[in-house]
């Protein structure tokens, strides 16, 4: 992602990503959906909105709430977002972690379809 602005807003279905570079620009960000989505007849969610802080410095990736236009957001120190866990150190670690028992489950789970005799090869082959 380029930085040209101060703020940048990543939308998937009914999924919003507000990124800022400072907590000014986050709140006005903040206002600015929360507006254009009650335009519509929309309302943000405060229990379902959560709130992550990034920096290099580990002093500075505080996992506090954050107040927003007179609402209190859950801050958090990782979350899953389109099915990929972003934390707020951007290590990957546990990430791959997840991946590894995700396959882990999967070819236990399917090693007993492929022992079985009651499946022909050709099933076996397709699985």
């Amino acid at each position: 992602m380029i930085w040209y602005n101060l703020t940048q807003i990543c939308g998937y279905a009914d999924d919003i990503l507000a990124i800022a570079k400072s907590p000014p620009a986050l709140e006005a960000l903040c206002v600015e959906i929360s507006k254009e989505a009650g335009r519509v007849g929309l309302v943000i969610n405060p229990e379902k909105t959560k709130y992550m802080r990034f920096s290099a410095s580990p002093s500075r990736r505080s996992v506090k709430e954050a107040t927003i236009n007179g609402v209190t957001y859950e801050g958090v120190a990782e979350f899953i977002d389109l099915g990929t866990l972003i934390n707020n150190d951007n290590s990957v670690e546990k990430e791959i972690q997840r991946h590894i028992l995700a396959g882990s489950r999967t070819y236990f789970a399917a090693i007993s379809l492929f022992r079985s005799r009651l499946s022909s090869r050709a099933t076996k082959i397709t699985l």
